[in-house]
């Protein structure tokens, strides 16, 4: 066995990682792992690369492999914990970082992570045991009148006058959020209310029409990079009758301007119903919001009142779109399933916080492979599907193209499945780390073939992304 050229691509592979460049190192680790399979560290290094990439399904997976190799290695338990924490799944992180505390007792560090995990899972089952459940839950929606909200006299910024959602309105309230002022709550409250029944009347599969000549742009992940998404606009025009977007879920998290992005995007959609779609993605849920830094973000910038009535109004969101019957969009990917129909898209009940399992959720979550056939999901959650699953779906349903989000790509874009699947992701420098492009992609009536436009990122304030994410997280990113 060449333990040393093992190590040395060790060392190559930590390299990549502190540029950033996890994809490559986990390449390096895999080579690495490949010559020693008994190496404890390897597995996971990678593991921690795998948690860069939001893989956390195939982190634990290592991380678990790291600890079978060596049960007394810390650090496998350690990113384990840590990617189970990504995933939400508390209880199942605190086992691990209680194993962490056995193994090294007088490690101050691993005796306050342990403490804050605690503290994570108490709050957690207080918060279960204090839930209301099913039909006993009030909407909260139907308890807000924004008309009784006073607007103080020293209140500079934009006003909504009367019910109707202006351009005008729009553009001052763009340029406020820009020079980082704040929207006063009675007009936020007013913007998501209006959404709120506008989403609620709406088929959870929206067909949308494009007459011959016209045009429509699909944009993916935004993040909370607002400033990214004002460039989005620059580059294309703000949305309207004649210029309408598909935005293709997760709005909101990891970026700290989210609720700049989710207030703009409900704006517009006030502003012009048809102008402008938006469907749902995986962090559009309760769960996610917790973690990732939404929640704490509204809490910041509005109050802990509009926590719940985003959490409502999310679940108000489609979960698919379809372009003149033959572009099926959707935020994650396809099924564990073969034969599902659009009208089993549309028979879903999605008023809820997305299932681990099913159509739903599997719509919110997955991923293509390239390996032909199904696979276990990367991230833990849903799956990963071959071109072979993609060209059944479309045969099935008479569509043309899969288009998706769900994933950063250098490009901003990544074409698969012999052309016939698209992921798009508008978030460029994710994270502010990433280094990659963002894109949008625009169909022209009635070919309906896809033209990709690629961006790169521009500047922002200097506020971090993640910075209203739980404490608990930011200790282990």
């Amino acid at each position: 066995m060449d333990t040393k050229r093992a190590e040395e691509l060790k060392v190559l592979a930590n390299e990549a990682f502190k540029g950033n460049k996890y994809n490559q190192a986990i390449d390096l680790y895999t080579q690495a792992i490949e010559i020693n399979s008994q190496n404890a560290v390897y597995y996971a290094n990678r593991a921690f690369a795998h948690t860069k990439l939001e893989e956390y399904g195939s982190a634990i997976q290592d991380a678990t492999k790291a600890i079978e190799v060596d049960p007394k290695y810390s650090k496998g338990y350690y990113r384990r914990g840590a990617a189970y924490l990504a995933m939400g799944k508390f209880k199942d992180a605190l086992k691990d970082f209680q194993q962490v505390k056995k193994i090294c007792p007088n490690d101050p560090d691993a005796t306050k992570k342990l403490k804050e995990c605690e503290k994570a899972v108490m709050k957690l089952k207080f918060e279960e045991a204090i839930a209301v459940h099913g039909s006993e839950k009030r909407s909260v929606a139907e308890s807000i009148d924004f008309h009784t909200i006073e607007v103080e006299p020293q209140y500079t910024g934009a006003r909504i006058e009367g019910e109707v959602v202006t351009l005008d309105f729009v553009k001052k309230m763009l340029d406020d959020f820009k020079n980082q002022k704040s929207l006063h709550r009675r007009y936020a409250y007013q913007i998501v209310l209006q959404t709120r029944e506008m989403l609620r009347a709406l088929p959870s599969l929206v067909d949308v029409s494009i007459a011959e000549g016209k045009h429509f742009t699909v944009c993916g992940d935004v993040h909370g990079q607002f400033y990214d998404l004002l460039n989005i606009f620059e580059l294309n025009g703000l949305p309207s009758e004649d210029n309408p977007y598909l935005f293709n879920g997760d709005f909101v998290d990891r970026g700290s301007f989210s609720l700049e992005v989710i207030l703009t995007l409900f704006a517009l959609k006030c502003m012009t119903p048809s102008g402008i779609h938006l469907a749902r993605g995986n962090h559009e849920s309760k769960n996610m919001n917790k973690i990732y830094g939404f929640e704490g973000e509204v809490k910041s910038k509005l109050s802990e009142a509009f926590i719940e009535l985003f959490a409502e109004v999310f679940c108000c969101l489609p979960l698919a779109h379809v372009l003149n019957g033959k572009v099926f969009i959707v935020h994650g990917g396809l099924f564990s399933v073969d034969g599902v129909k659009l009208s089993d898209i549309r028979k879903i009940d999605r008023f809820c916080e997305p299932p681990e399992e099913g159509l739903m959720c599997e719509l919110l979550w997955s991923d293509p492979q390239p390996l032909p056939g199904r696979g276990p999901s990367k991230r833990g959650v849903g799956l990963s599907f071959g071109a072979d699953v993609t060209k059944r779906f479309l045969q099935e349903n008479k569509l043309d193209l899969v288009v998706r989000s769900h994933e950063v790509k250098d490009e901003g874009y990544e074409i698969e499945h012999d052309g016939k699947l698209i992921t798009v992701f508008s978030a460029p420098n994710y994270c502010d780390q990433m280094g990659n492009k963002g894109a949008y992609i625009r169909f022209d009536a009635p070919d309906m073939k896809p033209n990709i436009v690629t961006f790169s990122a521009v500047l922002h304030p200097d506020v971090k992304p993640m910075a209203y994410a739980n404490n608990f997280l930011r200790m282990f990113s």
